[in-house]
């Protein structure tokens, strides 16, 4: 079976750049014997080395460099880099998780930091090796405060916020789901949509309007809203948000089902999820908002964490396919089953019943995994749920080959991902798989880099930044194309930022004094 060459995408330039000289030291079972790291060589960046890049989780990267000053691309040890972060004043205390940093096992290492506090004179990041100052370290953030998550200080020069952001020029599943929409008739949209949809589950129909967030709740099953409002409220604090009014779908399934040409023709939903029949504008999912809001603070497995634990070097994976899930569809119950014949390539099986208790007794139920174990499996399998399964973004930081089955369902990113160069595809019946596992097996050299490409490539996707990125972007597309004045309907209510009275905050583009804002 040939597969396509993977092409590194345009959007990894700048790592690219950091990798022009590759070394590739020997590596082993034992595992790596990489060169002597020099620190001076060694490369520091990213945007939480910028004052001005404002997000729940600052984070920088650090890549390893030897003498020759060729990058490692072995892991040179998990104690390699210490990172110490304090303000800048000592009379000024900062509260700062600092964790260590993320070993990312390919000679990279990402940094991670939350502030509980704002950093009124300014911040001083060292990063050492053996005590010595790596690259340019110290690095000072200065010429503003380093604000707090909470502080309610929006950028009204856009373009200035998305160059601090790194936010790309356009995003093509943007451009694809706005096709639909060369104009948003807002007096049709709040008529016809709550009359369609509010019986599908949830909806949430909010009014953005000089910066806050307004917003009224369709339907019975609207808890997920909490998702949309932290993020639209957490969006807000950073840059001044379009005005704009429109509907958020937080249940599972894309709900806009007319095409571009029919008449009446379709209007614009939000969803976390898209698929071919649907015109739905697609956002990312809750979980990777969630994820990224929530890093070092309310989750475990975050698209940050996840990539300091992925498991073995490749040589040492267990060769074999692996899944774990519950049974939200019935693909998975056969893959369960092909897992049962064919126990020396698949490992797979149902964690929790729902959608088909009456197969427990035939399927039998396999015990929990924790998810970073999945990574000593040389071969991941992605099966849909009740749509795209929403650990494949998880899936692909790791460093195991993805296999995944090829869906009517997308999640935002998807479109910039291509099987065979980021991930191998295998039929929606599941008729192929056993045999793209056998290819696998027999070409490990091209899976592995496969594994590599698309490892890289969901690592720049996805990070923090390019979420933010993305969000503005879609409100930014969507009110460009309104006609019609977005307007605070009467039942709507007003979603407040949250209140963090340990924080304080001050503005300095609307005043020089610092006070303590409740937020």
């Amino acid at each position: 079976m040939a597969l396509s060459k993977p092409i590194l995408p345009a959007s990894l330039a700048a790592f690219a750049l950091l990798s022009l000289l590759l070394c590739r030291p020997r590596c082993s079972s034992a595992g790596c014997d990489p060169p002597r790291v020099n620190p001076e060589r060694s490369a520091v960046w990213g945007p939480g080395l910028d004052p001005a890049a404002v997000l729940p989780v600052r984070y920088f990267y650090i890549q390893a460099v030897s003498d020759s000053g060729e990058n490692l691309t072995c892991s040179p040890g998990k104690e390699t880099f210490q990172v110490r972060i304090a303000s800048l004043s000592a009379r000024e205390h900062v509260r700062i998780h600092v964790p260590q940093p993320l070993d990312r096992g390919d000679g990279s290492f990402l940094m991670r930091y939350r502030l509980y506090t704002s950093a009124a004179e300014g911040l001083k990041v060292e990063v050492l090796h053996r005590n010595q100052h790596v690259s340019k370290s110290p690095y000072i953030l200065e010429g503003s405060p380093v604000y707090h998550e909470y502080c309610n200080c929006p950028e009204t020069n856009i373009s200035s916020w998305k160059s601090v952001m790194g936010c790309p020029s356009q995003e093509p599943q943007i451009l694809q789901d706005f096709s639909s929409f060369p104009t948003i008739d807002l007096q049709r949209l709040t008529q016809e949509v709550p009359r369609r949809f509010a019986q599908r589950g949830g909806l949430i129909h909010y009014t953005v309007l000089n910066n806050q967030v307004y917003r009224r709740c369709l339907g019975r099953y609207t808890d997920f809203k909490m998702f949309s409002d932290e993020m639209l409220l957490s969006l807000a604090r950073k840059a001044r948000l379009p005005d704009a009014e429109f509907y958020v779908n937080v249940g599972d399934w894309p709900l806009e089902t007319r095409a571009a040409e029919d008449r009446p023709g379709p209007v614009p939903i939000l969803s976390w999820c898209g698929s071919t029949e649907t015109r739905d504008v697609v956002l990312p999912t809750y979980d990777i908002t969630h994820s990224v809001l929530e890093t070092l603070r309310g989750v475990t497995n975050d698209l940050l964490s996840v990539q300091g634990n992925t498991g073995p070097a490749w040589a040492d994976k267990t060769e074999r396919a692996f899944f774990r899930g519950r049974d939200s569809r019935e693909e998975r119950l056969r893959l369960a089953a092909m897992s049962r014949d064919n126990p020396d390539l698949l490992d797979a099986g149902i964690t929790g019943f729902f959608f088909f208790r009456e197969r427990e007794k035939d399927v039998g139920k396999a015990p929990l995994v924790g998810f970073f174990n999945f990574f000593q499996y040389k071969y991941q399998v992605n099966v849909d749920g009740t749509v795209a399964a929403y650990r494949f973004p998880y899936l692909m930081l790791g460093n195991s080959l993805v296999l995944k089955q090829e869906s009517p369902y997308y999640e935002h990113f998807y479109s910039q991902l291509r099987p065979g160069a980021h991930y191998v595809s295998f039929r929606r019946n599941l008729s192929d798989l056993l045999d793209k596992i056998r290819w696998a097996k027999e070409n490990d050299a091209e899976v592995q880099e496969i594994a590599r490409q698309g490892q890289m490539a969901t690592r720049e996707l996805l990070q923090p930044t390019r979420l933010y990125c993305y969000y503005y972007s879609v409100l930014q597309t969507y009110a460009e194309r309104q006609t019609g004045r977005p307007s605070v309907h009467p039942d709507m209510d007003l979603v407040p930022q949250p209140s963090d009275h340990s924080a304080l905050c001050s503005c300095k583009k609307e005043t020089a004094a610092w006070v303590k804002e409740e937020l």
